[in-house]
C-alpha cells in the first residue's frame, strides 16, 4: 500500500502532470482539497474510486482514511492544489505516515505562481534586472510568517516576488512593498490563474490599491511584483547570441583582416 501526494496544478484539468492523472485513475481512494482543487480535475479518476473532500477533516481524520486504506491494501492519492512543496502542509501528514509504516511518494505539479505569470504572458528573470524570485505570503491564522521573513523585509531585495493569498491584504502589501519598491514598478494580480472564473489585473505598484476595489480580490489571489515584469526593458540573456560559444554551440572567431 502506498500514498501518493499528488500536485494537482494550478487548476485547469489538463495542467496535471501524466504521471499525476495516470495515478488518480489507478487507485481506489482519493483525497483531495475541495475547496481549491476543481471537481473537474476528478474527471481523471476511475468510475467507482472513492472520493474524499479533506476540506472539512482534520489530519487525524485524514490519517484515519490512511490506516483504513492500509488495512485494505489499496493505494492512495493525495491530492494537492499546485505542487505540494508549496505551502501544501504535506509535512505533517509524511511524519504520520511514517509512524504508520506507511511507503509514500510525491509527485510535482504545476505552481499557481508559475499559471500566474503564464496568465500575464511574462517571465519571471531578466539579466541584469532579476535573476532572483521570491515565493512568499502573508501571516495568517494557520501559519505565521517568521519576521525575517516579512515583506518589508524581503522588498529590500526588489527581486521578482511572487505574494500568495494577496487579495485580502493588499492594502498592507502595498505598504510594505512601498518601503523599497519604486512606485512605477509592474504589479499583476492574478486571481485562480487557470480557472474558468481567472481574474487579472495589471498596473503599477502605485496605481494597484486605486485602480481595484476594496474586497474585490478573494484569498486565492496571486501579486506579482518586480522590474522583470515590464516588458519595455528588453533585456536579453547572452545564450542564444551568435556571439556566444557553449558546449553545444561553438561559434568560429573570424581571422584578423
Amino acid at each position: 500500500m502506498k500514498v501518493y501526494f499528488v500536485g494537482a496544478g494550478p487548476g485547469a484539468a489538463d495542467l496535471i502532470t501524466l504521471r499525476g492523472a495516470r495515478l488518480l485513475g489507478s487507485v481506489s481512494m482519493v483525497l483531495y482539497a475541495g475547496s481549491l482543487v476543481p471537481t473537474g480535475m476528478l474527471d481523471h479518476c476511475a468510475p467507482g474510486t472513492e472520493l474524499i473532500d479533506t476540506a472539512e477533516l482534520d489530519l487525524e481524520q485524514q490519517q484515519a482514511c490512511y490506516v483504513r486504506a492500509q488495512a485494505a491494501g489499496t493505494d492512495v492519492v493525495r491530492l494537492h492544489s499546485g505542487d505540494p512543496a508549496i505551502y501544501g502542509a504535506t509535512a505533517e501528514q509524511m511524519r504520520r505516515l511514517e509512524a504508520l509504516g506507511i511507503e509514500y511518494e510525491i509527485v510535482p505539479g504545476v505552481s499557481s505562481f508559475t499559471a500566474a505569470a503564464a496568465a500575464i504572458q511574462s517571465e519571471l528573470t531578466k539579466p541584469e534586472v532579476s535573476q532572483s524570485v521570491i515565493l512568499t505570503r502573508v501571516s495568517g491564522r494557520a501559519s505565521a510568517v517568521p519576521e525575517l521573513e516579512s515583506i518589508a523585509r524581503l522588498a529590500e531585495h526588489r527581486a521578482t516576488m511572487c505574494i500568495f493569498l494577496s487579495g485580502p491584504h493588499l492594502k498592507k502589501i502595498v505598504a510594505d512593498l512601498s518601503l523599497h519598491y519604486p512606485l512605477d514598478t509592474p504589479v499583476s494580480l492574478v486571481y485562480r490563474a487557470s480557472w474558468p472564473e481567472q481574474k487579472i489585473y495589471q498596473g503599477t505598484l502605485g496605481t494597484v490599491l486605486q485602480d481595484t476595489k476594496r474586497g474585490a480580490w478573494n484569498l486565492t489571489t496571486m501579486m506579482l511584483i518586480g522590474a522583470a515584469l515590464d516588458k519595455n526593458i528588453a533585456a536579453e540573456s547572452s545564450l542564444y547570441s551568435k556571439d556566444f560559444t557553449h558546449l553545444f554551440r561553438v561559434v568560429k572567431k573570424k581571422d584578423a583582416a
